[in-house]
């Protein structure tokens, strides 16, 4: 086989689509072990970017990336006729929600209508995207077998959830086990010979379906651990408990807890939005999926939580929310990355704006809140200094970066709202600290 050929003598050229937070990495998965990849989106600065060998991802060097950009062995294009060039095309786009929290496919479906304008004999498709048990078959192979080609036969077609965990040094994504499937036995023997050549261990399952539920109840599992822990933050507040106390008391036992920490809510592509894909495919076959509806009742809830902790702060010292100067600490949505993808601290933001606080921001890796489908910010980073720590009527920790100085905060702050128990081991807390 072609195909088999090329992967075992490592010829093959492999075509990303979308060069975002997880389609980049998976590029430079394969770069590092010297396959050829070229990549595909339609954000042509992206494109620019890396023509000139810089990284626009805080976890990426430009330094690794204009190397592999020099070597020949990476290039990126929007010009998606150029698909029929790779061997083997990985799918790593969007899957948001729609209004209604139902799927939206359309960067998918899109994406594999372009693919099957130019798809060729010997091809394989793989979709990294996340989405309910079912999309590889009942969305994808449709169209691509109005080519006219037979799957497994003709081409191949697969799927692997992403695993992507931005700024983890411990686990970059090739160290990070393979979940890889395929429609027939031939289609997952190509998939897991492609993978193999860049991960440490690929693990093949009998059926995309099965691949499509693995990543889901990987994410569902942490929202509804991270919904319960939110609940018991809530209502250890009340009880006068240092919830944070309680967990790392808990996670001493060498058994049967993992721990999962409180916050102000959820944020990154895949938590605040995965477990809906399930619940809303379950609708098919009349099930009610209770603990995902509850979980995302609660993590939605959490911003609204917060913003309830600051009016109350400042009540307290005889301050309304209206006409307060808010300066909310870290809008991305986890510590030291610039990813601000369902970021709680937008919703944050939009809720104290729409209150009539007055909002800065200052984050080490978001310069600018970039446009988003939903809310548009026009808001950037100030720098953090004494004075305007000490003219804030709050401070609001919402992420709780490595770089930021939480001695220096509560040293020239007046009150403090902690979503992230990030001052835990400051001095001179006492009495300036709220938790939320």
């Amino acid at each position: 086989m072609e195909l088999e050929e090329k992967i075992e003598g490592r010829t093959v050229v492999i075509g990303v689509i979308g060069l975002g937070y997880v389609g980049l990495p998976l590029a430079v998965s394969f770069l590092r072990v010297g396959v050829r990849v070229l990549g595909f989106d339609i954000d042509k600065e992206k494109i620019a970017s890396i023509s000139q060998g810089e990284s626009y991802l805080t976890t990426l060097s430009s330094r690794d990336l204009s190397r592999y950009v020099e070597e020949g062995i990476f290039s990126a294009t929007a010009d998606f006729s150029r698909l029929s060039r790779p061997d083997a095309i990985l799918i790593c786009v969007p899957t948001p929600l729609g209004e209604g929290r139902e799927p939206d496919l359309s960067f998918v479906i899109n994406t594999t209508k372009e693919i099957s304008r130019y798809l060729r004999k010997g091809q394989l498709v793989v979709l990294e995207s996340t989405s309910y048990p079912g999309t590889t078959e009942e969305v994808l192979l449709p169209i691509l077998e109005r080519t006219g080609m037979k799957v497994g036969e003709d081409f191949y077609l697969g799927y692997s959830p992403e695993r992507e965990d931005p700024g983890n040094k411990r686990y970059p994504m090739w160290r990070i086990p393979k979940v890889v499937s395929g429609i027939t036995p031939s289609c997952r023997r190509m998939v897991e010979r492609l993978y193999s050549l860049a991960f440490e261990r690929v693990l093949p399952v009998s059926s995309p379906r099965v691949a499509e539920m693995t990543k889901l109840l990987e994410n569902i599992y942490r929202s509804v651990n991270i919904a319960l822990v939110n609940e018991l933050k809530m209502l250890a507040i009340r009880m006068g408990i240092d919830i944070w106390e309680v967990i790392e008391a808990a996670a001493t036992k060498p058994f049967g807890f993992h721990p999962f920490y409180p916050g102000p809510g959820l944020g990154g592509h895949c938590i605040p939005i995965d477990p809906f894909y399930l619940a809303w495919k379950s609708r098919e076959y009349d099930f009610p999926t209770r603990f995902i509806e509850l979980s995302g009742e609660i993590n939605t809830e959490m911003p609204y939580f917060v913003v309830s902790r600051v009016i109350d702060a400042l009540n307290d010292r005889g301050k309304a929310l209206k006409g307060a100067h808010i300066l909310v600490l870290g809008v991305a949505y986890k510590r030291d990355v610039g990813d601000v993808r369902e970021s709680p601290a937008v919703k944050i933001i939009s809720l104290l704006l729409e209150r009539g606080a007055k909002v800065s921001y200052h984050d080490p890796f978001v310069p600018k809140i970039p446009k988003m489908r939903k809310v548009k910010l026009d808001l950037a980073s100030v720098p953090l200094t004494a004075e305007l720590l000490s003219t804030a009527d709050c401070v609001l920790i919402v992420t709780d970066h490595s770089k930021v100085d939480y001695q220096f905060v509560v040293d020239n702050s007046s009150l403090i709202v902690d979503t992230r128990n990030a001052t835990r081991n400051t001095q001179g807390r006492e009495g300036k600290v709220v938790i939320a």
